[in-house]
């Protein structure tokens, strides 16, 4: 191609563009942004109202949904639909980094946040599935069963039904990459543009710019509350519009680079300073108790996983299980969209097996360590009055903790702390900043039709609308307004999960084999004589041989 006929950058960006859902994505979240800002007060009244009718009437069917979701992926793990491949080839990334990948870009910035501080939550005020006394020794390993159970598995189900569902049928059959992809077993591959598979892609791009603009206000909160915390400093609305633009710019950088060299990168680090800080944590703090109550935990998680998984709290009217279990379960169906898309992108090659293993299972294994750990040792500090980090949480918020926590841990004298109170910020920077620059790319794909490395100039638009809305709902005080808006959208996408899992059922068994029964089974009705008859006749035939 001669050089007057390429195009340039404002050109491709320009003709990558799918209009109707890059338009409809960005307009709605934009009015609602607006919105809120013009009538703060009003936007969130109705925003609250459709979240508590959405949690008073389906909390149910959203455990249920989740545990499902569970059960299919270990079917796929343990039985022979897991050899299936998503596509032809050998994979593009070693299996370090396609872990690292996947656990970046789904829940790791959320598990940092709350590794300090959820456990002591549950200790302060035990879940009512446990008759115990709150803030007593019980409650220790009550506490922290209950946090790694919000984090380790079930969360993780509904990033990977939809990998397995966009991704199977994008690099298996040839549909385009985009969440409506789910729809191919249905429509055929060629059609998953129609009205259906355009409104899943427009609610997706909403969903995940609501999801990612708020965890910048989250994570942004962090530096913004221990600034004030530790040194008394109050930035205000300038101040906090300069660290959101810092992370934004921090993440856009990492997206501009691109898979290989940006979040791959990235991630790989993310997991090496997590683990650094996982084990110092665990030699430096109280190393035997937390241990021995690592082991209690987890064997109460173990023994009691289905009645955790089903409890709704009827006797309060569901309050407590709406406000932390049914809200876990709603808010990574929001995200699933971006992560599922960021999964597909990333798995072609791999066995059905591997990507459902990782999805749940890998994940799960670097998960359970952190929570027993950091949450095991904020506890046991709390107990034992080495630390008192549940008055600053009470005054300044969640983000406080790791700051008492790890500010707390000495070893000889020496302000061990300070160093791990360094890599925790950092960890939970970059861990934010792969979560981010991954969904900004599937936002990308999403609005440019399926494409998978779409232009420099798309990906810094959407990074840069997403630090602008942050900033705004920030200043404004409604990032809680936008979370909950997100939560609504779990809703719609765990129907599209479900969606993801028959047509996965459908498919594999066409192409895989019946795995229950056999193909002659007839559910309903009467069987076919006919092929009784031959039954019989060829029976009769070995006889006469």
């Amino acid at each position: 191609m001669s050089r007057s006929n390429e195009q340039s950058p404002v050109e491709e960006f320009i003709d990558e563009i799918e209009p109707i859902v890059f338009a409809f994505g960005a307009g709605i979240t934009l009015l609602f942004v607006a919105l809120f800002a013009l009538n703060p007060k009003t936007a969130a009244n109705l925003v609250s109202s459709a979240t508590d009718f959405v949690l008073g009437h389906f909390n149910w069917a959203f455990m249920l949904v989740m545990l499902v979701f569970v059960g299919f992926l270990a079917f796929l793990i343990f039985g022979p639909w897991g050899r299936i491949k998503l596509g032809d080839g050998a994979p593009e990334f070693s299996y370090f980094s396609y872990f690292t990948m996947i656990y970046s870009a789904g829940l790791a910035a959320g598990i940092v946040f709350w590794g300090p501080s959820e456990a002591l939550l549950h200790y302060s005020s035990v879940p009512p599935l446990y008759d115990v006394a709150s803030k007593s020794q019980a409650a220790i390993p009550i506490a922290v069963q209950y946090s790694i159970f919000h984090w380790a598995i079930i969360q993780w189900s509904c990033f990977t039904v939809m990998g397995l569902g966009i991704g199977y049928f994008v690099h298996a059959h040839g549909a385009p990459l985009r969440v409506s992809a789910v729809l191919t077993p249905f429509v055929g591959a060629d059609n998953v543009d129609n009205l259906a598979g355009t409104i899943i892609d427009i609610l997706a791009v909403f969903a995940t710019l609501g999801g990612v603009a708020t965890s910048l206000g989250f994570i942004g909160s962090q530096f913004l509350t221990g600034l004030e915390f530790q040194w008394g400093i109050q930035l205000g609305d300038a101040g906090t519009i300069t660290v959101i633009t810092g992370m934004t710019a921090l993440f856009t950088v990492s997206l501009v680079l691109g898979v290989d060299k940006g979040i791959r990168r990235l991630s790989n680090f993310n997991m090496v300073l997590f683990g650094g800080l996982m084990i110092s944590t665990l030699v430096f703090g109280p190393t035997f108790r937390v241990l021995e109550l690592s082991t209690q935990a987890i064997g109460g998680l173990l023994g009691d996983f289905f009645k955790m998984s089903l409890f709704l709290d009827y006797t309060n009217g569901g309050s407590w299980s709406n406000a932390w279990t049914v809200f876990y379960w709603l808010w990574p169906l929001a995200w699933s969209p971006f992560a599922g898309l960021f999964i597909a992108r990333i798995s072609r090659g791999r066995s059905v097996r591997e990507v459902a293993f990782t999805g749940i299972v890998a994940t799960s294994l670097a998960t359970i360590p952190w929570f027993a750990i950091v949450g095991g040792t904020a506890t046991v500090f709390q107990h034992n009055g080495v630390a008192n980090i549940l008055d600053p949480v009470n005054n300044y918020g969640e983000a406080v903790s790791g700051y008492v926590l790890f500010g707390a841990i000495e070893f000889m004298g020496l302000p061990i702390g300070t160093l791990l109170l360094f890599g925790f910020l950092v960890l939970v920077t970059t861990f934010f900043v792969t979560s981010a620059d991954s969904s900004t790319l599937a936002v990308s794909i999403m609005t440019t039709g399926g494409k998978e490395e779409p232009s420099a100039i798309n990906r810094i638009f959407w990074g840069v609308l997403q630090g602008a809305v942050a900033s705004i709902l920030m200043v404004i005080g409604g990032v809680d307004a936008l979370q909950s808006a997100a939560i609504i959208t779990g809703g719609p996408f765990a129907i599209v999960c479900l969606i993801a899992v028959i047509g996965l059922t459908k498919t594999f068994r066409e192409e895989g084999g019946n795995v229950l029964l056999r193909e002659e089974t007839v559910l309903f009705g009467k069987p076919s004589t006919e092929k009784q008859t031959n039954s019989s006749t060829v029976a009769v035939g070995a006889e006469d041989d």
